[in-house]
């Protein structure tokens, strides 16, 4: 599936592995929640990433973050907006600063929301079309949520700057 990073697509290097596979011993592999302890037993330099489903606490990874470069959120449905508070909380709790993929089945419209949750990357959905992701990074350039990126103005905080300027 093609992955979209900054509203551009990038190859990506991850395999990702079910609960039945044979992990692999070198490379970087993402690996279900129940297998994080396999994960964990390759070699230190291996590059380890978890999928953590929609309805698991991040706290569960708080002890083995240090070792994690990618843990993967789950969209399970568009509806499901738990993946959002899981993002971030990765960054703003547990001061996570690997990738956080998106999966599963979010949608255009939310991008940018993804990414001020912190997300990094989005795995996109089948027959997706990567312009419409691409265009919904580029829409809105101000936002009433705050950022865990600082890139965007919020408008709240622009209002008050605004208002200051005018005085």
């Amino acid at each position: 599936m093609p992955l979209l990073e900054n509203g551009r697509l990038v190859e990506d290097r991850w395999t990702t592995v079910g609960s039945d596979n044979t992990l692999p011993t070198t490379g970087p592999v993402i690996v279900p929640l129940d297998r994080l302890e396999d994960g964990l037993a390759r070699p230190a330099g291996e590059k380890l990433g978890v999928a953590l489903p929609s309805d698991a606490d991040v706290a569960v990874l708080r002890a083995a973050l240090p070792r994690l470069a990618l843990v993967a959120v789950t969209f399970p449905t568009f509806r499901d907006g738990r993946a959002f508070s899981q993002a971030r909380a990765l960054r703003e709790h547990l001061d996570f600063a690997g990738e956080v993929r998106v999966t599963g089945r979010p949608l255009p419209d939310q991008y940018e929301f993804l990414l001020r949750c912190g997300a990094s990357t989005v795995q996109l959905p089948d027959g997706a079309d990567p312009a419409v992701w691409a265009q919904a990074h580029e829409r809105f350039t101000t936002a009433y949520q705050p950022s865990v990126r600082d890139e965007r103005a919020e408008g709240f905080g622009l209002r008050r700057f605004l208002g200051q300027a005018a005085n």
